[in-house]
């Protein structure tokens, strides 16, 4: 019933939520002559940077059988889920220590925090979104009407990466390394994730690592709604839906669990 509560509630601060966001969104390009433009400017050189590594230094191929031998097209609608990821996840930590003045001053639910992060990155990740949409269209000349499945999966990888952002923004407020720890385990997981190559080029015996990686199954969606006219897999969507609400809940009652000494602490 506590658990159950807890959720509750955060829908009903759903008005102080949005201010937040457009709060978070305004204040990252003060400042900024290209202002949220940078949303789009930062990946395209990304994708551009390892497109010129791993398809003209490497060689790179793809695999006869899969979704698209445009390399670029693969890498890029592999990498919106995860940039979505990643960044609710790396902002998200900080996020209760940088509003440390309205957890120590008021009455305020700072379990709200990251979830406002994530609303303002998936800002960044609807523009990408896209165009991607716009380069598939031109490059490839199709799109599939299952594409309008991608809001559902970006909410699958925002329960993941709340959920994840819950525990770590709190064990930030006690120990300030944890910003740190996140920033080399998301490096670590970006090569663990099937983004620059397919997954039947992972060794058998190294194919558990991707396996039970929450990321893949996202990836995968993503790639096909993007890339081809395919049905969903129905059981790779229980499987990152259960996946999703398994870290969303076990991270916010993690967070309900120990914010009890953030206003000592901060």
């Amino acid at each position: 019933m506590v658990g159950a509560q807890f959720f509750y509630n955060l829908i009903h601060r759903r008005n102080l939520l949005l201010e937040l966001v457009r709060r978070d969104f305004e204040q990252r390009y003060v400042g900024s002559a290209a202002g949220w433009l940078w949303g789009l400017i930062q990946p395209i050189f990304q994708i551009a940077s390892w497109t010129f590594v791993f398809q003209y230094c490497l060689k790179t191929t793809m695999p006869a059988n899969g979704l698209t031998d445009n390399y670029t097209l693969f890498l890029l609608s592999g990498y919106l889920p995860w940039m979505l990821f990643q960044e609710t996840v790396q902002r998200g930590t900080g996020t209760l220590v940088d509003n440390a003045n309205l957890i120590t001053k008021t009455v305020f639910p700072s379990e709200i925090l990251p979830i406002a992060v994530f609303l303002s990155s998936l800002i960044h990740h609807g523009m990408a979104v896209a165009l991607t949409i716009v380069v598939i269209g031109i490059w490839d000349h199709h799109l599939h009407p299952l594409v309008l499945l991608l809001p559902i999966y970006a909410l699958l990888v925002g329960g993941i990466a709340i959920g994840i952002a819950w525990v770590t923004s709190a064990l930030q407020v006690y120990l300030r390394d944890t910003a740190q720890a996140v920033m080399v385990w998301l490096n670590f997981m970006l090569w663990m994730t099937p983004i620059f190559i397919a997954e039947e080029q992972v060794p058998r015996k190294l194919s558990f690592i991707i396996r039970y990686n929450p990321l893949t199954y996202l990836v995968r969606a993503y790639r096909e709604r993007l890339l081809s006219e395919n049905m969903p897999h129905w059981d790779d969507l229980g499987i990152a839906t259960l996946y999703a609400t398994v870290i969303f809940i076990a991270g916010g009652l993690f967070f309900r669990h120990v914010k009890r000494g953030f206003a000592d602490v901060l």
